[in-house]
């Protein structure tokens, strides 16, 4: 027993950025390569940039300056600056910080004097200077160690904060900004702070009209009638019915985006759905109300509870300590201004109903098929066994991995069995198609519970009622790097754009990428995604190596696989740019256009090339190196 004793040498006391660094989950979330917009990278920036924010909000500096290249980021405003003795602290000393006054800052994201402690820390290289006053007071760190700690210097600076950090690659591995993430952010902050001024790398952000502007940048089509904004002390909020399934909601706290609603949202919905049953004086089922409701919320909150570090749920039941519940100041305020803008707009409420008496025929005439399918769902899943689910879900908040879960969707039985062999039990699910997928586009609903493939698809993921009901985090499609699989790709992608949009818009849905070739020799074994990184091997490991080429999933056997859906998975987000409109996109891909779709589906397929000629190119390079160090 003597190597199991438990002494006063077992304890441990770990500094600040010690315990960020050991447990950086429990300040950004999790850490991830870029592919997701909640990964770790982006909650480094976000929490920088909320502070800027703060600032703006309480009235000072009107722009911020982002730049973000090559890993790094720069961030620039042109606030109050800093307090020049309290640099240092601010970004050093937990606990740390001005929020704590609530004189100073009254309704603002960070409050716990956490973030840029944990960026810090996270970082190979961090510095920040605050301008004041033509003086100018600096401090750099690597890994939260302050390594550089200058006197204060004149300056012709204007005044603000500049903060600079590279996140550390020893806990970021392989990681990358993806453009279209950022872009989102920054649209987000300037939709909720109107008239500021955000640029990244060049790019000018700018809104107006706040969310009524998001909603016109973000909505699929046109509305079927004006967007509805309304504002108040404390809460603005704007919506319209668009003509995609499902609902579709943007809610913020403070500027903060909550991808994961909460409270407020909740309270949104059901107070819009009260509201209307009222005005209209019928007891309208909720789901046909908010049935293609695009809506976006925004409130302000004193000192706000939010269910992680992230920030990405509210939890906060009332607006402040002691004050009126989240519920009540919501539907008080609904009650009020969407109740007066019916009656004043009467063409509304007009189209309104109709759309209301629409989705509610519709449900009818899909609610016997819907007990057929909900049937056939169950047993397909007990006897044929077409999903192999994991032990942790997405609704079980409790458990530390829900966030992890993933369900892949494979073609054939090889390759499920390969994924299905290799995969993680607790977190990683997997769902076998049979045959490709049935094109649905320009199909109505009821196709998803009479073609058997997708009612199976949507009975898994479990968003028949409600999309907050997803059983997984990430839906990654898993299918060959060949004409069929893209093939398979896009009828899936379809799939979801046209009856389930909101997985994609939340970012739910992923490609997962397998290497096309494996090069090794007796010493080491390297797995290559393209032809530049089977180039790059064969010069590692040498011309004799030996080349394998993967040419669909089912040949990578369950030992390899392993290698590609865990710790270094590549997952390609499937992204909607802020211009996309889903109907344009499923017209070019999945109508009447075959030859266009035939020549994107070979365009965006990794070609093999002739694996001798790369060789003896390789040859060629080497016998010119040689000459060269001869000469």
């Amino acid at each position: 027993m003597a190597g199991n004793q438990y002494t006063e040498d077992n304890i441990r006391s770990l500094d600040w950025k010690e315990h960020i660094r050991l447990r950086p989950g429990m300040y950004i979330g999790k850490l991830g390569d870029g592919s997701s917009a909640d990964d770790g990278i982006y909650i480094l920036a976000k929490e920088v940039v909320d502070n800027s924010i703060d600032e703006f909000v309480m009235g000072n500096g009107k722009r911020i300056d982002i730049v973000i290249k090559d890993g790094k980021v720069t961030i620039r405003d042109y606030g109050r600056g800093i307090p020049l003795g309290k640099v240092v602290d601010v970004v050093s000393k937990i606990n740390t910080g001005g929020k704590y006054d609530s004189k100073a800052f009254k309704k603002t994201v960070g409050l716990n004097g956490v973030g840029s402690k944990a960026v810090n820390a996270l970082s190979s290289h961090f510095l920040v200077y605050s301008v004041r006053d033509g003086v100018k007071k600096s401090a750099t760190f690597v890994r939260g160690e302050l390594i550089d700690d200058p006197e204060k210097e004149k300056t012709d600076e204007d005044n603000g904060t500049y903060v600079e950090f590279i996140p550390d690659d020893t806990v970021f591995k392989k990681y990358a900004y993806k453009t279209a993430y950022l872009s989102k952010m920054m649209w987000n902050y300037c939709y909720l702070n109107r008239n500021l001024v955000i640029k990244l790398n060049g790019e000018r952000f700018q809104s107006k009209n706040g969310l009524k502007d998001l909603l016109e940048d973000n909505m699929d089509g046109d509305p079927l009638y004006p967007i509805i904004h309304l504002e108040g002390y404390d809460i603005e909020v704007a919506f319209t019915h668009g003509k995609t399934y499902g609902e579709d909601y943007y809610s913020f706290v403070n500027g903060q985006h909550t991808t994961a609603g909460g409270t407020h949202q909740s309270a949104f919905r059901e107070s819009v759905a009260k509201v209307i049953r009222d005005f209209y004086g019928k007891n309208y089922e909720a789901s046909d109300i908010r049935q293609s409701i695009v809506a976006a919320v925004a409130v302000k909150v004193m000192e706000p509870v939010f269910e992680s570090q992230t920030k990405t749920k509210l939890g906060s039941l009332e607006v402040e300590p002691g004050g009126k519940s989240m519920r009540a100041f919501i539907n008080d305020f609904m009650k009020e201004a969407l109740d007066n803008y019916l009656h004043r707009n009467p063409d509304v409420v007009e189209i309104l109903e109709n759309k209301i008496k629409q989705s509610e025929k519709e449900r009818k005439e899909l609610s016997g098929i819907r007990k057929i399918a909900r049937d056939r769902a169950k047993k397909a899943n007990l006897h044929n066994k077409k999903l192999r689910d994991c032990r942790v879900h997405l609704s079980d908040v409790k458990n530390p991995l829900h966030e992890e879960t993933t369900l892949f969707i494979t073609e054939g039985d090889s390759a499920s069995g390969s994924i299905t062999k290799s995969r993680d039990v607790k977190t990683q699910a997997v769902f076998s198609l049979k045959g490709k997928p049935l094109n649905s586009y320009g199909l109505t609903k009821k196709v998803v519970y009479e073609n058997e493939e997708f009612n199976l698809i949507q009975a898994a993921l479990n968003i028949e009622d409600d999309m907050d009901n997803l059983r997984y985090n990430k839906i990654v499609i898993a299918t060959d790097a060949d004409v069929d699989g893209m093939h398979i790709r896009l009828l899936l992608l379809t799939f979801f754009l046209q009856f389930f949009p909101d997985l994609i818009k939340r970012n739910h849905v992923y490609v997962l990428e397998t290497p096309l070739f494996r090069v090794r020799n007796k010493k080491k074994t390297i797995y290559c995604y393209s032809e530049q990184e089977r180039r790059d091997a064969l010069i590692e490991l040498g011309k004799n190596a030996e080349i394998t080429r993967f040419k669909g999933l089912g040949e990578i056997s369950p030992d390899e696989f392993q290698h590609f859906i865990g710790e270094d998975i590549r997952l390609e987000p499937v992204i909607l740019s802020k211009e996309a409109s889903i109907d344009s996109i499923l017209s070019y891909f999945m109508g009447k256009n075959t030859p266009e779709r035939q020549e994107f589906i070979i365009n965006n397929l990794r070609v093999e090339e002739d694996v001798k000629d790369d060789v003896d190119d390789i040859k060629e390079d080497e016998a010119d190196e040689k000459l060269e160090k001869a000469s």
